[in-house]
């Protein structure tokens, strides 16, 4: 069992919640229960190390079974030494290292996809989590991270998406310009969501959802700017119909990519 929590190897492990850590390895951090039970069952030749304490082995034995299943070792530690590696005040039992794995924005759209979210200068962690575990439920094919949005192996993106960033695609790094170029190459309509668009009840009733579709999702303050507006084909508003000021972005994101999901299968082109 592994006790001491300034050990090098504890150490080794809490520095990936930072971005220099992880750009220098290519590895990243993963917490708790679900995420790990996704990685396992979806990416297990990702997982590099996995600690849990022995609480957690007791309680989710088909996590310990799943890793056994899989070839993968499980350390045990104690909980000093998981409130360490952790980069959450109070982790669940479990931490995993595991490789990074991007996936290259031409393979995305080379795959003919008919729904992908595209994220530009998205910043907050919990919003682009939030996104890939929306476009996950809602059956898109691929997420796309801007080179200005936030780092997608960033501890707080990760437990977001709850282990979603293991189901589908999710490319990293590249500009607006090449993301928007190969989308529409691949036969997409590029919708973009912002308060200055039409009403999405209008876009699904002229039949604009029924098409492939990348809906294009913009900073948490600012939005997209009029330069990013004009190269979409359809810019697109989620009405509030009661008293709210405003939908965060996640929410709203989430709504856009059910309606194309609603629309797409009730035309056919699931």
């Amino acid at each position: 069992m592994l006790e001491n929590p300034r050990s090098p190897r504890v150490r080794a492990v809490a520095k990936l919640a930072k971005k220099p850590a992880r750009a220098e390895s290519g590895l990243f951090l993963l917490e708790g229960p679900q995420a790990v039970a996704e990685a396992l069952t979806f990416r297990p030749q990702l997982v590099v190390e996995l600690y849990a304490t022995p609480a957690a082995l007791d309680r989710y034995t088909d996590i310990a079974q799943t890793a056994v299943d899989a070839g993968v070792d499980v350390e045990s530690v104690t909980e000093e030494v998981l409130d360490a590696m952790a980069d959450t005040v109070t982790p669940q039992g479990f931490v995993a290292v595991c490789h990074q794995f991007p996936t290259a924005v031409k393979d995305i759209f080379a795959a003919s996809p008919k729904l992908v979210a595209i994220l530009e200068e998205v910043r907050d962690p919990g919003n682009a989590g939030t996104i890939v575990r929306a476009a996950d439920a809602a059956g898109a094919d691929a997420v796309v991270f801007t080179g200005r949005t936030v780092d997608l192996y960033n501890p707080k993106v990760v437990r977001s998406s709850t282990g979603s960033i293991f189901h589908l695609p999710v490319a990293m790094g590249a500009g607006l310009d090449d993301v928007l170029e190969r989308a529409r190459v691949a036969g997409l309509t590029v919708i973009a969501a912002d308060v200055k668009g039409e009403d999405l009840l209008t876009v699904r009733n002229d039949g604009v959802l029924d098409r492939p579709t990348a809906w294009l999702f913009g900073n948490e303050a600012r939005g997209l700017s009029d330069e990013q507006l004009v190269l979409a084909d359809h810019v697109v508003t989620v009405p509030i119909y009661g008293h709210a000021e405003s939908m965060n972005l996640a929410t709203a994101a989430s709504v856009c990519l059910y309606e194309s999901a609603f629309a797409q299968r009730s035309a056919g082109h699931e």
